[in-house]
């Protein structure tokens, strides 16, 4: 007999676990762009949406991902997003919806235009795109639902009246359905980030003119979606500290208004 015989027996090998699905939208970009870098690097298998059919080549070639490009602004954009995630990857385990439109100016003189695609990228895509998604992850009994919110959504900006409102829709969304899929497997998160150093504002027409708060980087809130995915973070403000005014104008909203006009 040979040595071989001698030898103990091994272990058959298991398999490797697949990497989990995120389906990251606004990829192209800020955000987006960002947070498809640091889940790439976490080893996360990426589907990357966006309009900018070049930007979204160029992230998906430094990140590993795949370029699922679509425009979200149109109302059959989500139904054809999803299917077409579905079809690339088999699943989706993840959504991170970071794709989202501004403008500032009196609301009076919203172009129509401009108020209609605002809502259905801020606000209807998301819904949409949650509605097509959630079944499969509770059928597997987990995921991951990240909103990105924002500041003005919490508080309300002075010219940004539009803005403020998808996002605070999407924030009561979320909060909404938080309660409902409870015990289930599968997470909402939103992040609260206030102004980022994007192209956000140079698309929406002005340039961020505040003192405060000072833009932070994509890189900053890319950390906390990243965060919000991987631990029971469900809410983080970015930066931190601006979660002390939200508290402040939900316990003493005429305190902040007061504060807000005085100090800009």
């Amino acid at each position: 007999m040979t040595d071989e015989a001698h030898q103990p027996l091994r272990k058959p090998r298991r398999p490797a676990a697949d990497p989990p699905v995120v389906l990251v939208t606004g990829a192209s970009s800020g955000i987006g762009a960002a947070t498809a870098a640091r889940l790439g690097t976490a080893g996360w298998q990426l589907l990357l949406s966006g309009t900018d059919r070049a930007r979204l080549d160029a992230v998906a070639a430094r990140t590993g991902g795949r370029a699922v490009p679509e425009d979200l602004a149109k109302p059959d954009g989500p139904q054809r997003l999803a299917e077409a995630a579905l079809t690339a990857a088999g699943r989706v385990d993840a959504l991170v919806a970071s794709a989202g439109l501004g403008w500032r100016g009196p609301f009076a003189e919203t172009p129509t235009d401009t108020l209609d695609r605002m809502i259905e990228v801020n606000l209807a895509a998301p819904l949409r795109l949650v509605r097509l998604l959630l079944p499969g992850m509770l059928e597997r009994r987990r995921g991951r639902i990240v909103l990105l919110g924002s500041m003005a959504g919490q508080v309300g900006v002075r010219d940004e009246a539009a803005y403020s409102a998808t996002k605070a829709g999407l924030a009561m969304f979320a909060e909404s359905l938080w309660y409902e899929l409870r015990g289930t497997g599968v997470g909402v998160r939103i992040v609260l980030p206030g102004a980022v150093e994007t192209p956000f504002f140079a698309r929406r027409g002005t340039p961020y003119q505040r003192e405060r708060p000072r833009p932070v980087t994509p890189e900053l809130v890319a950390d906390a979606v990243f965060s919000t995915l991987t631990t029971a973070c469900d809410r983080p403000f970015v930066p931190r500290w601006l979660g002390l005014p939200a508290r402040i104008h939900g316990v003493a909203p005429g305190a902040f208004r007061w504060m807000a006009a005085r100090f800009g």
